[in-house]
Order: C-alpha cells, then sequence, then structure tokens
C-alpha cells in the first residue's frame, strides 16, 4: 500500500470556502506544475463538492485549486438557491403544507424543502465535468476519490466511492463503501442539508446530507487505502476562548436550534473519530510490532488544520450580503446577528463572507507551512520563490 496520502474535506455548507484558502496555501508550497499530492481524496456535504474539483483536475492541482478560488470568492447565494421572493416564499409556504398534509397522511408534497437548490443543480452541469474522474484514476494521478451521504430509508452513511479495482467495498455497523462512477447526483446527495435543500434519489433511496450519522468520518479515507490524512475542518479550532455559561436568557429560536442541530451534525462526529485515532496511535506506540500485526493496528498520521476564528462570528459582518428575501425568511425563524449567526455562517454563500473564509484558511495553512511541508515530504520554497 506504501506510504499514501489522504485528505479530508468535512462539510459545513458556506463554511466550506475556508478549505479553499487551505488548498490555495499548500498549492503554492508545492512546485508550480505539481499534480495532485492526495492520491486519496474524501468529502462530505458542501467538502464534496471541492473533492470533486480536485479530482477533475489532478493532473494540476494549482489549476484545480484555482478554479475552486475563482468559483468561491464570486459566489451568490442565488447560485446555490433561489433567493426571488416566490422562490423563497412559495417554497416555504409549500414547505410548511407538506408538513400539515404529512401530519394528515397525505404525501402529495414529498419533494419540497425549505429552500430551492435548483440554481446549485445548474451550475453543477455546468462546471463539474465528473466524467474526468476516471481519467485522473487511469493515469495514476488518483486512487480514489469518495463522496458520503446518509440513507433516509436505511439509515445507513454511505460512501460512494470511484477508484482502483483493488480498493474492496466494506459493510460496517451503519456505514458502507459502495463502487460507483461518482456523478452530481451524488455531490447532491451528500451537501443536502436536512430541510433546507431536497433529498436526492439515487437508485432506490433517498439521501441527505453525508453528515448526518457520519459516525467515522475518518475510516473512509483508510478503507480507500490512505496511511496518514490532512483534515481540514470549518470549525474553530478548541484554543479559541469559548463563551461562559451565564443566565438562561431566553427560549432558543428556531435559527439557534437549527444551528445547534448543524453543528452536531458537522462537528461532533470528526472530533469524536480524530479521539480514537489519536488513542490507537497511542496504544500502538506501546504495543510490540508483532502484536501490532496479528491485531491490524497500524498508526495513522493525522494532520488537522481549522479555523483560528470563529466563523460564525465573521458571518456576523456580512449578514447584509444575503438577498433581502433571505435575510426576511431568517429573521422570520429568529435569525438575528447574534442568536442566528451559526446558522447564517453554514447558508451565507456570498462572495465577501467566502473571501474572508479564504484568507483565514490561507493564513492559518501558511503559519503552519512547515507542518504542511514534512506531511506532504516536500522542500521548503524560498519566500522569493513564493507567488506574490
Amino acid at each position: 500500500m506504501g506510504n499514501r496520502a489522504g485528505l479530508i474535506l468535512t462539510g459545513g455548507g458556506a463554511r466550506a470556502a475556508y478549505q479553499v484558502g487551505v488548498l490555495k496555501a499548500i498549492a503554492e508550497l508545492l512546485p508550480r506544475n505539481a499534480h495532485n499530492p492526495f492520491p486519496v481524496i474524501c468529502g462530505t456535504s458542501a467538502g464534496a463538492l471541492n473533492a470533486a474539483t480536485l479530482a477533475v483536475n489532478a493532473r494540476n492541482f494549482r489549476n484545480g485549486v484555482r478554479y475552486l478560488n475563482n468559483i468561491w470568492k464570486n459566489f451568490h447565494a442565488n447560485q446555490v438557491y433561489r433567493t426571488d421572493a416566490l422562490g423563497v416564499f412559495g417554497n416555504t409556504l409549500l414547505w410548511l403544507a407538506g408538513i400539515i398534509l404529512s401530519g394528515m397522511g397525505i404525501n402529495k408534497l414529498r419533494h419540497v424543502s425549505l429552500l430551492d437548490n435548483s440554481p446549485l443543480i445548474e451550475l453543477l452541469d455546468e462546471v463539474m465535468p465528473c466524467d474526468k474522474i476516471q481519467d485522473s484514476i487511469d493515469a495514476g494521478l488518483l486512487h480514489a476519490l469518495s463522496i458520503t451521504a446518509s440513507g433516509y430509508g436505511s439509515g445507513q452513511s454511505v460512501t460512494f466511492y470511484q477508484g482502483a479495482d483493488e480498493i474492496v467495498p466494506w459493510h460496517r455497523t451503519r456505514r458502507v463503501g459502495i463502487p460507483t462512477k461518482i456523478e452530481n447526483k451524488h455531490l447532491l446527495a451528500s451537501s443536502a442539508l436536512p430541510f433546507f435543500f431536497p433529498a436526492i434519489q439515487i437508485n432506490r433511496e433517498y439521501f441527505g446530507d453525508g453528515s448526518m450519522r457520519q459516525i467515522a468520518p475518518i475510516s473512509s479515507a483508510l478503507h480507500l487505502g490512505a496511511t496518514r490524512l490532512l483534515i481540514i475542518g470549518v470549525t474553530a479550532n478548541e484554543a479559541v476562548e469559548q463563551p461562559s455559561r451565564g443566565e438562561i436568557g431566553d427560549y432558543p429560536s428556531l435559527a439557534q436550534v437549527a444551528g445547534h442541530a448543524l453543528n452536531g451534525l458537522f462537528l461532533d462526529s470528526m472530533e469524536v473519530d480524530l479521539e480514537r485515532v489519536r488513542r490507537i496511535n497511542n496504544l500502538v506506540a506501546m504495543m510490540p510490532e508483532e502484536m501490532c500485526q496479528r491485531a491490524d493496528f497500524a498508526r495513522v498520521e493525522v494532520l488537522v488544520i481549522k479555523p483560528s476564528q470563529p466563523i460564525e462570528k465573521i458571518a456576523e459582518r456580512y449578514v447584509a450580503e444575503f438577498p433581502w428575501t433571505i435575510r426576511l425568511l431568517l429573521r422570520l425563524i429568529g435569525a438575528s446577528h447574534r442568536s442566528g449567526s451559526t446558522l447564517i455562517s453554514y447558508l451565507l454563500s456570498e462572495g465577501k463572507f467566502c473571501r474572508a473564509l479564504i484568507d483565514l484558511g490561507y493564513r492559518d495553512a501558511m503559519e503552519r507551512r512547515d507542518e504542511i511541508q514534512r506531511f506532504l515530504d516536500v522542500q521548503p520554497r524560498r519566500d522569493e520563490e513564493m507567488p506574490q
């Protein structure tokens, strides 16, 4: 299997712009025409869109990152979901009607969600040539790409992967790995935020955001043959000061509950899985090599890069960038600048906010450039060689 680097891009809606900043720094630390340095790429939720772009552009990593950078820094919410009055409020009324009818046992509006993501479908059809993924694999530039989605019917976390023939499908408790040809429908399914975006049908099942029920987000990369992992998260480092517990305060708004639920989807499972990997690494360090082989234990090098600042605090500064229709909708569900900032940070697909996250990701990665270069086993570039 060798020494194979894996890249894990987590979910987080608009927060995934942070990943682009980190990738931009990595591209500048590599030789100008370097191929993709990550033979295994795993994407979940919005991270799936970034992962697929890197896989398509595996022949020239910098070009792939430049393409992502151009997309994200010029993003507008209306490229992800409808922001016109009819699209927002008409869809919201249909969503409410669907809830009422469902409660009455009438399932006539099964495909309605709070937001209409048809613009994202059109955008992916225009900019994402998934057919090129196999070209990257055939050229030896990519060992595997995986996209994880959550099955609403089976309750399983399903990792769809496209890769080398030697990869063996897996079946574990509540999670499976299935070989397939990655298409835009897999990306849409993986990034379908519950309630906000509609579920996507793949074969005989409907799927939603891949972060749901993803109890072991690191395992897919290991199943696909990665021996060391770079994980780009979208929530602030533990070192960032956390708010203290004060008075009980007001009853939480719908926006606060939704933001809390999304944090649970995107953050908790990765933290638990990282802790599990660290424990195994400590155990391997204490065990004789022969015993490790019998137990099928191996040390996994993990480098995690996460925001040095709370992204929801950054989002508070850019709420006005939302179209008026979305601002009104968010106000109706209780999303003020502070109480709804977490939810806002997942939905704020606007260029100014995304550029702020890209800049943060770039700075955070450059501050850890020595660690990244050691991880990728590349020679440090002199400052005068760095792009200006």
